[in-house]
């Protein structure tokens, strides 16, 4: 076809422009999620089936246990709850080694402690026996509930952080599903030998955890961190959508660790603050204001997603449906099986919602969801139990609620708060931050999970959840006023939101500006080499 026609006026103008050279400024396609950087996800996020697993298992088993044994409600409260105290140990520990040994051995080694816990429950023989195999496992999921997220974000694209660092909830989600079910199965065995199989059955996942660990990458910010540029540059290209990405990344992470940017060397030197030197002192003493707000939003959401009380819906689930009216053992189970789908099918929904709608909306929407799910849940409660015979819409309402609560927790209380307080934190703040994190989370949750029986008794069952309900709705002000959306932002470029709790606003404004004049300039700069290139009629040039 001829690149020219006459007009009307009788000169010759173009009329096509070269095809290649136009398509150079059409607007780049959308790039497919990187399909290495999915699979190292869900190899990391295979740790958090170990935590899923053993809450589900325990919820079950602990009905046979307490028969087996003998033991009484308050050491029930204490076998359940203590696991989430020693995950403090083992969170503690798992930030100074991730620093020291990297990420990816740290995986290794949290399942090779789980392995060595759920072998020692297995076997238990009595109560001291059982709790000294709970501190070992509670060591291992301290380690695998830290360093699971860290790793994901530390290696996802911006373009899917969100999605994928979410693959650590949607994997304890899946452990408590597996828990469930391994309650109803093995409840067929002889009770004293159908709990040591529900417990000692957490050593196949943390087995299989071990050998994908070992076939993982490193941590392209963690080997940076260390002076390997060349191990880094490879890791990055492989987990970036694109080549640009990836040299984005790595310019942005040498900037973070201090590395001139013309430096090139496969290895350099670099000022070794890698295992934790001066980040406590940072974090507590002498933090910045950026920091401080950093830190009030990671210890606030882990503090919130365990004090409304979720936890005790999902451990204590049997006998929550006990005193709804279902007496049967085997009702019970499936029962709870019913929670561990709901809990499943919506934090899958959650992990492709992230990225779209963003962290902000779910997690409010979220929040008030379980506030009115935990005080209607209350009001059911509190009806059967003032009530002197069957109250059959009550006992729907109270499964149906229990149900809801779970649901609209997973679509974003449950994993918001993984992703959020891992990509929140500076490079150099991280492993520590989000071990901090894992601490306060493990801590209320233990306090939550010890203290539940013994809280019903005091203010009822009903009065209980109603209390859950009051703190979801503090909750949901709080994250309101503090917590700015971080959807679609680079790592580095989050960290600049931070710094005024509440008015974090202005400076997202800020960025939206700068974003919107970048691409009003590239929009400027294409159509202006368009107009080039079509008065170019002679040659073949290009802008």
């Amino acid at each position: 076809m001829s690149r020219f026609e006459v007009g009307n006026n009788g000169v010759s103008i173009p009329t096509a422009v070269d095809n290649k050279a136009l398509a150079d400024f059409e607007p780049p396609k959308k790039p497919k999620r990187n399909k290495f950087a999915f699979v190292c996800a869900i190899l990391a996020s295979l740790a958090s089936i170990l935590l899923g697993y053993d809450i589900g298992v325990m919820s079950g088993a602990i009905i046979f246990i307490k028969d087996d044994l003998k033991i009484s409600d308050v050491q029930v409260e204490i076998l359940v709850g203590i696991l989430n105290l020693y995950c403090l140990l083992g969170a503690y520990a798992a930030g100074r080694t991730s620093d020291w040994i990297g990420r990816r051995y740290t995986i290794v080694v949290a399942a090779a402690i789980f392995f060595a816990g759920a072998f020692l429950m297995g076997f238990a023989t009595n109560y001291a026996f059982l709790m000294v195999g709970r501190f070992v496992a509670g060591i291992g999921v301290g380690y695998a509930m830290m360093i699971a997220p860290v790793y994901t974000a530390e290696l996802s694209p911006a373009s899917s952080r969100g999605f994928l660092t979410s693959f650590p909830e949607v994997f304890i989600n899946i452990g408590l599903l597996l828990g469930y079910i391994s309650n109803y199965a093995f409840s067929k065995l002889r009770p004293d030998l159908g709990w040591r199989v529900m417990l000692g059955a957490g050593a196949v996942p943390s087995f299989f955890l071990a050998i994908g660990g070992l076939t993982m990458p490193e941590s392209p910010r963690w080997l940076i961190m260390q002076g390997r540029l060349g191990e880094a540059k490879r890791v990055l290209d492989r987990t970036s959508d694109t080549k640009e990405e990836a040299q984005l990344r790595l310019s942005d992470i040498k900037e973070a660790a201090g590395i001139p940017q013309d430096c090139t060397d496969d290895v350099v030197q670099v000022q070794k603050q890698s295992h934790g030197e001066g980040v406590w002192r940072e974090l507590f003493l002498h933090p910045t204001p950026a920091v401080r707000h950093v830190m009030i939003c990671a210890i606030g959401i882990h503090f919130f997603q365990q004090a409304i009380g979720l936890d005790s819906v999902v451990l204590y689930s049997p006998r929550i449906f006990e005193k709804a009216g279902i007496t049967s053992s085997n009702h019970k189970l499936l029962a709870t099986i019913a929670v561990g789908f709901c809990k499943m099918i919506f934090i899958l929904v959650a992990t492709f919602l992230l990225d779209r709608i963003g962290r902000r909306p779910l997690l409010l929407s979220s929040i008030a969801g379980v506030a009115v799910s935990l005080a209607t849940l209350g009001l059911s409660l509190t009806i059967i139990n003032h009530s002197n015979h069957r109250v059959p819409w009550a006992i729907g309402l109270c499964i149906a609620m229990v149900l809801t609560a779970v649901s609209v927790f997973s679509i974003g209380m449950g994993p918001i708060a993984w992703v959020y307080s891992t990509e929140i934190f500076p490079l150099r703040l991280r492993a520590q931050g989000a071990s901090i994190g894992v601490g306060i989370n493990r801590a209320i949750s233990g306090v939550i999970s010890m203290s539940f029986i013994s809280l019903y008794k005091a203010i009822t069952i009903g009065g209980a959840f109603f209390l859950y309900a009051g703190i979801a709705t503090v909750a949901f002000f709080f994250f309101f006023a503090c917590f700015p959306e971080t959807q679609g932002k680079t790592l580095e470029e989050t960290e600049a939101l931070f710094g005024k709790l509440i008015g974090w606003r202005e400076e997202a404004k800020k960025i939206r500006r700068k974003r919107k004049m970048e691409e009003d300039n590239s929009d400027r700069s294409n159509k202006l080499c368009q107009l080039e290139l079509g008065n170019d009629i002679t040659t073949d040039s290009k802008c």
